[in-house]
């Protein structure tokens, strides 16, 4: 038997456990590793030269296919470059394995070649790290190697996910003689099998009481995959209890929950517009006191900073396992269940007691928000359409057009849970939400249409978010385009899935993830929407040798990392532009024809409104749509969006 054996039943292992993705970088003393992966008949090797970027092309097939990949390097800094994707996994609870080949124990700290301290590499950003034994001659140390690669892939996956290391000593020599076969088991493997946590009945039914009988009941859902079965038991809860749900662009809470759904039940989405009113009346009329959350990091700081300030009396997080956050500063109950197993749970609380109906649109009236003024209001208190001079001026902008009548919301054949005067009370809570949410859809329609707009990457986010493909992954980069993309949000009633590294929101692998993504499902259309920094510092994400034509980058091209321009402290300062802002005279035409990608530049609306239709087509395959604005430009109009909406609910 071979002295590699061992080594070489690794693989084996990956796919008996269901691990068939394999990104690794070329190197020496991984070609023990290198060669038993390329030549298992299960597993699918991709080849990514530079580490950082394979590690986060790694991320963006597991993100995908919602099951672990591997990573495979050399010894030394190789697997240093592994760490801000492994960080990012173990934030976004990502299944990774790692792989990372190293010398022998006895050449640690001893001058060799590519040699560091690569034992638990990771720190406190893996689950855990296991070391392979380096001589596996004995009986006990094969079944030893078996066992932890094992276990290593079983923590991986088990809730919540993350990134592990496995970390393989390897002594020369490291290459198959000439025309030796490399053989695969048999191997004995671990498998680890989900459960599902549900609580006693009578926890439940305590629980179920106390949503009933408080007045203000909030949900907050934080970053999220698509998980239909969680939006359907989300919207029916919400309707049986009288419950308004918010949730960012990255909680995936904007997807059709089912054929034919009521569009009435849609979540809310518009919080970082409404919530930037200073109008202490509509902050107050929002104020929960009980706040259930699920879900990991918001990108809505206004949103943050709002409930931190207004903290509720109760705040219950629900999370089957692992570390929970105190975002809020205010929780009070952690409940070790799934939210999609939660909420359908608690509509089976109650039997049915009655049905009710509403008519054809949501009845809302944004007289409900203490302290809130509108553009006109005639003798029955209904609210006026906004109109065009309104919406040009900066200083005020009208009213979306509003129906009078009681804000209730049903689920076709949903029976309530809740009686008259408990839905009465919770009504007077729900109306606010919902009236704030419709505003917000309606000034941001007329804000976004006014005629005689400067070219700024706002509004070509917002003309290109429009024209987005159906069934699209839409991944955003950090910086401003994720906040762009929270504050516009996507056409009502479109099946995209939206994805973000906001683990650690870091700009350093947005591009990576992308390709991943491209690369785990080439039948559905990738769209990165990115700004020039986070894109050029990850070029080298295109540096590899396979095709990915559903692939396409929106480009935000303002040459200084603008975001600087934007947010309040470096603004204000006179370094903003030499020590804050990125200034570079970077073009990513270069970068497209290095790499394959079908170019369009663009620089005007009329340029952009020509450019997407033809950009956007199966046919035009991998493509990058480079969008050139003025840093100052963009600033001074999202200055303008902001004071608009500042000033919207003024007299």
């Amino acid at each position: 038997m071979s002295s590699l054996q061992a080594v070489h039943n690794i693989p084996e292992i990956c796919a008996r456990l269901g691990v068939t993705d394999v990104v690794l970088s070329p190197g020496s003393r991984c070609a023990p590793l290198t060669i038993a992966f390329a030549r298992h008949p299960e597993i699918r090797v991709r080849t990514v030269p530079d580490e950082r970027a394979a590690a986060f092309i790694g991320l963006g097939l597991a993100q995908t296919q919602r099951r672990a990949v591997a990573l495979v390097c050399t010894s030394g800094t190789a697997g240093l470059n592994y760490a801000p994707a492994v960080a990012e996994a173990y934030f976004q609870q990502i299944p990774l394995v790692v792989f990372t080949a190293d010398r022998p124990p006895e050449w640690i700290d001893q001058l060799d070649g590519q040699t560091v301290r690569q034992m638990d590499l990771y720190g406190a950003h893996a689950k855990g790290s296991f070391t392979f034994p380096t001589d596996t001659t004995h009986a006990d140390a094969q079944w030893h190697a078996t066992r932890l690669v094992s276990e290593a892939i079983g923590l991986a996956e088990q809730f919540p996910a993350g990134p592990v290391q496995v970390n393989v000593p390897l002594r020369e020599p490291f290459y198959p003689k000439a025309g030796e076969e490399l053989t695969f088991g048999p191997v004995k493997v671990t498998r680890e099998l989900p459960g599902r946590p549900q609580l006693p009945a009578p926890t439940l039914a305590e629980l179920a009481e106390a949503i009933r009988s408080t007045s203000r009941v909030l949900v907050v859902a934080g970053q999220h995959p698509a998980d239909m079965d969680l939006l359907l038991a989300l919207r029916r809860f919400a309707a049986a209890y009288q419950v308004p749900v918010v949730g960012d662009l990255i909680a995936n809470l904007h997807l059709p929950a089912a054929p034919g759904y009521d569009q009435r039940l849609q979540p809310l989405g518009r919080q970082d517009v409404f919530m930037a009113v200073p109008e202490p009346g509509l902050k107050e009329a929002l104020k929960p006191e009980l706040l259930i959350t699920f879900g990991q990091s918001l990108i809505s700081k206004a949103l943050k900073l709002y409930l931190r300030n207004a903290k509720p009396a109760q705040h219950w997080h629900i999370q089957a396992a692992g570390v929970v956050a105190d975002t809020f500063q205010s929780l009070t109950k952690t409940i070790r269940m799934e939210p999609a197993n939660f909420f359908a749970t608690l509509l089976t609380e109650d039997a049915p007691n009655k049905t009710d109906s509403i008519g054809t649109s949501e009845a809302l009236h944004l007289g409900s928000i203490p302290g809130a003024t509108t553009a006109s209001e005639d003798s029955n208190s209904t609210i006026t359409a906004p109109s065009h001079t309104a919406a040009q001026d900066a200083t005020r902008v009208a009213l979306a057009p509003t129906p009078m009548g009681t804000p209730r919301l049903t689920w076709p054949d949903n029976s309530g849970q809740l009686s008259e005067a408990q839905m009465t009370t919770k009504a007077a809570y729900l109306k606010p939400w919902l009236a704030a949410e419709n505003w917000a859809n309606g000034f941001l329609q007329e804000f976004m249409q006014q005629p005689n707009q400067p070219f700024n990457e706002f509004t070509a986010i917002y003309q290109a978010l429009q024209q987005l493909p159906d069934h699209a992954a839409l991944h955003l980069a950090n910086s401003m385009a994720v906040r762009y993309a929270n504050i516009l949000g996507l056409p009502t009633g479109r099946n995209i899935e939206v994805f973000a590294n906001r683990g650690t929101s870091g700009i350093d692998g947005c591009n990576s993830t992308a390709v991943g993504a491209a690369l785990a499902r080439p039948e559905r259309p990738v769209v990165l929407l990115t700004g020039d920094v986070a894109f050029f510092y990850d070029r080298n994400a295109f540096w590899h040798n396979y095709p990915t034509p559903n692939l396409r980058v929106i480009l935000l091209n303002n040459h200084a990392g603008g975001i600087f321009r934007l947010i309040d402290g470096p603004r204000q300062q006179p370094e903003l532009e030499e020590f804050f802002e990125t200034r570079q005279m970077l073009r990513a035409e270069n970068t497209a024809r290095d790499f394959n990608l079908r170019y369009f530049a663009v620089s005007s609306f009329a340029e952009l409104e020509s450019a997407l239709p033809v950009f956007f087509a199966p046919e035009s395959g991998a493509s990058l749509l480079e969008i050139t604005t003025d840093s100052q430009t963009n600033a001074e109009f999202f200055e303008q969006y902001r004071a608009a909406v500042r000033t919207s609910f003024s007299s």
